[in-house]
């Protein structure tokens, strides 16, 4: 059995300090493990597919930075290209050789883009896309979806209204009531509510993640990826894919090579810095010439294809070939069956495509983010709890991804499952 002992004196210590000076004591909020009713745990380092906290405690890391770390914590091929991108100079605001070979390597892996932008983070590149397709179309409107997170974006943090298709309210305080007033927000997986918003709206964007890992993993319904194709080309509207954790990840291309629908514009980022800041849009290139200084819509960044960054995800995406993805999809596989089977007579819902897995202590599959906020989010807290307490860090959100990777080996997977047994027994034992 495994051991149920954390010791987190170090941890606490930090979080005092860090409440002084750090709004909640952390970065960003997901860190502050709030969800699951404890305290953070401070990171020591990583290697491979574990974590060493500062007290110590091993972990097997199933979170991986949110996803960026498809090859695990410190590749040596990731170390070797970013140590020697540094000590030829950290930021030169002029253009290098390797942006255009990250680029030009994006480019042969995702179907739908020619031409691509480089940012520094996904919200960057999500509002840079979301301008972008406003111009191309000479409207407003942008549709999403309930549950879906595509950054900080203001227009983009709106909550859905009542009706099948709502403009949206502000999700937070600071966000002008007409910025959301243009986001369109529909329930994922609901062919109507789309057909609905489209026909009232006529949007700039349909703007969606094609596997959503926001609300946990939510995957589309048969068809449903294509049935968005097809409204955006009735309307004129713009198809955007928010690839930003499906990007290199579920397949080679993303979700739109493992699909096989097409965005008109691709939001990426995770993978495609290997570990360091670095996201992007593309698409095709009569919209991408539209980006100043080829084209008149604006935008910049000082940082944007740092040397770093740029090595790093140079470095990751020559790992990922198809031998890599096959490796990580059994692994996905692997997991999502032994979490299963061990969860014995508790209710849970388990999702997975190549890459990512999803959890859900629900008796019925979960389809959109309702059915997603009205799983067992205390039994998830406990569950996450006891997983942490026996050596397993997983996402500590009952709306977060699992992040496999090709560090994980089939003895990192029967440890988490032999821990998920002991947290599935003692959720049930209340």
């Amino acid at each position: 059995m495994t051991s149920v002992s954390l010791t987190d004196t170090r941890s606490a210590e930090l979080y005092r300090r860090a409440l002084q000076y750090l709004p909640g004591g952390v970065n960003s909020p997901v860190r502050a493990m709030r969800a699951i009713g404890r305290d953070p745990v401070f990171v020591e380092r990583g290697a491979g597919a574990e974590l060493v906290d500062v007290d110590g405690n091993r972990s097997v890391d199933w979170v991986c930075s949110w996803g960026p770390l498809i090859l695990g914590h410190a590749p040596p091929a990731v170390l070797d290209a970013v140590t020697a991108a540094a000590a030829a100079g950290t930021s030169f605001g002029a253009p290098t050789a390797a942006e255009v070979d990250l680029a030009q390597e994006v480019c042969q892996r995702m179907p739908a883009v020619e031409m691509l932008r480089m940012t520094s983070s996904g919200t960057e590149a999500t509002m840079s896309a979301i301008r972008l397709a406003r111009a191309a179309t000479g409207r407003d409107k942008i549709v999403k979806f309930a549950g879906a997170y595509h950054g900080h974006v203001d227009g983009l943090l709106a909550d859905a209204g009542s009706g099948l298709a709502t403009q949206g309210i502000p999700a937070s305080p600071g966000v002008p009531a007409a910025a959301a007033a243009d986001t369109v927000v529909v329930p994922w997986n609901d062919g109507a509510a789309v057909a609905a918003a489209v026909a009232a709206h006529e949007p700039a964007a349909i703007l969606v993640e094609p596997y959503p890992a926001n609300m946990g993993l939510v995957p589309p319904a048969e068809g449903f990826l294509e049935l968005l194709r097809s409204q955006a080309d009735a309307c004129g509207a713009l198809l955007v894919f928010d690839e930003v954790i499906t990007g290199f990840r579920v397949a080679r291309g993303g979700a739109q090579d493992l699909t096989g629908v097409l965005p008109d514009l691709t939001i990426m980022g995770k993978v495609l810095g290997g570990g360091l800041p670095a996201a992007a849009y593309g698409g095709r290139r009569d919209l991408m010439e539209r980006i100043a200084p080829a084209g008149d819509v604006y935008q910049a960044g000082t940082l944007s294809g740092n040397p770093l960054a740029v090595a790093a995800g140079l470095a990751t995406l020559a790992a990922l070939d198809d031998a890599a993805y096959l490796r990580l999809a059994a692994t996905t596989e692997a997991l999502a069956h032994g979490l299963r089977d061990a969860a014995g007579e508790v209710p849970v819902q388990v999702t997975s495509v190549p890459g990512l897995v999803g959890m859900f202590f629900s008796a019925e599959p979960v389809c959109d983010y309702a059915d997603a906020r009205a799983c067992d989010l205390e039994a998830h807290a406990a569950f996450c709890r006891g997983l942490l307490a026996r050596g397993v860090y997983a996402p500590p959100s009952p709306f977060e991804a699992w992040f496999p990777s090709l560090a994980h080996t089939t003895d990192h997977v029967e440890r988490t499952v032999e821990a998920a047994a002991a947290a599935f027994a003692a959720v049930a034992a209340g």
